[in-house]
């Protein structure tokens, strides 16, 4: 029987720049391979067929994608292991004083003909200065969106009924825990449910959420309280004892999108654009915080004033995502630069000797847990 296997981003190309939350998630684990060495060496690869082959033994995985191109992965962490993989080059490295001696790091470079690349080194300087204007080119673009957005906010923050929004959030605080306290220190995880990618807005929501059982679809406009709502349920759960993983807004990581209790089997987010969901299960519920906080006719009053900041938001919001395609192509062209110095044999053995430590791991727990039965 195959693990099972959750995904999401550990960082992301926002309206504060690039935002890592790597740490928070790799650094629980005692034992951390870092692939390092340029574009086109295959660690996207190397890290998705290591993966595949642990999974197959029935082991679960977290896979990390990649916020520039979802479609290629970051890293794979292996919990009941405390271990994991990551590409650790610009902009997603892991600080070393996280792990003190857990880390073991890899270099791909010893793949890779340097006689040949360095025939190439003006292209490859001009094309890595490409793909950073145009991700300072995104993330501007972001910034500038966020603060039209924060107008949006604005008018629903100036209609809100507070004490209504807080007696909602009372409410769930005591369907969730209700009195009970874990004698255990909360294990609290930050992560990236969804990110803007290359391709637009890209999220994790339903694979996230598969095995559980109580899904809260928070509905609302900006600046209805969603964000607020989550971060008191946050940290009710955790002055409690409950695990949570908390996932950040792709755009602003300042705020929150989803909280999952897997100890409850609860999950509660944010599903408006761009992660959008409806209810499709017996147990899933609806909280619309419109509805429950904002007074009446608040989207008939400012109609036209709200139509016009929306129409501003998404045309920077696109803005963001050309800039993104334009260092993904930046990026692609590196890559093929390279592809065709790699030694890919090279590559297939540095796989293999890392699977084989990780099952060696893996292989170690399983005698362990043996002879303590």
């Amino acid at each position: 029987m195959k693990g099972k296997t959750i995904h999401y981003f550990s960082g992301g190309n926002t309206a504060r720049g690039y935002f890592s939350l790597f740490d928070s998630n790799f650094g629980r684990l005692e034992k951390l391979f870092i692939l390092k060495g340029g574009p086109g060496k295959g660690k996207s690869t190397l890290i998705l067929n290591i993966a595949e082959a642990i999974i197959d033994k029935g082991i679960d995985a977290e896979l990390i994608h990649c916020s520039l191109d979802p479609d290629s992965i970051d890293g794979v962490i292996f919990p009941e292991l405390k271990a994991g993989i990551i590409d650790g080059t610009d902009p997603h490295i892991v600080e070393p004083k996280i792990l003190d001696a857990a880390e073991e790091y890899v270099n791909l470079g010893d793949a890779w003909n340097s006689e040949q690349l360095s025939t190439k080194r003006d292209e490859i300087i001009q094309l890595m200065q490409k793909r950073k204007e145009a991700h300072k080119q995104a993330h501007q673009a972001y910034a500038e969106a966020l603060s039209i957005h924060d107008e949006w906010e604005a008018i629903y923050i100036g209609n809100m009924d507070f004490g209504k929004l807080n007696a909602v959030t009372e409410n769930l605080k005591t369907k969730f825990f209700k009195d009970f306290f874990l004698d255990k220190q909360s294990n609290v995880q930050h992560r990236f449910l969804g990110a803007a990618t290359s391709k637009g807005a890209v999220d994790f929501v339903p694979n996230l959420t598969e095995n559980i059982q109580k899904r809260y679809f928070l509905k609302g406009r900006p600046g209805s309280g969603k964000s607020t709502l989550l971060k008191k349920l946050a940290y009710a759960a955790e002055s409690k004892g409950y695990d949570v993983e908390i996932y950040h807004c792709g755009f602003d990581p300042n705020s929150l999108d989803m909280l999952i209790f897997r100890e409850l089997s609860i999950a509660i987010f944010d599903s408006t654009a761009p992660h959008e969901y409806f209810p499709t299960r017996e147990d899933d519920e609806i909280v619309d915080l419109y509805k429950e906080a904002i007074l009446p006719d608040t989207d008939k009053i400012f109609a036209e004033q709200i139509n016009h900041i929306a129409a501003r938001y998404r045309r920077k919001m696109n803005d963001g995502t050309a800039s993104l395609a334009a260092a993904k192509t930046a990026n692609d062209q590196l890559e093929n630069i390279y592809y065709e110095t790699v030694d890919f044999a090279k590559i297939t053995e540095i796989q293999h000797e890392i699977e084989n430590i990780i099952l060696e791991i893996a292989k170690g727990m399983t005698q362990t847990e043996a002879d303590n039965d």
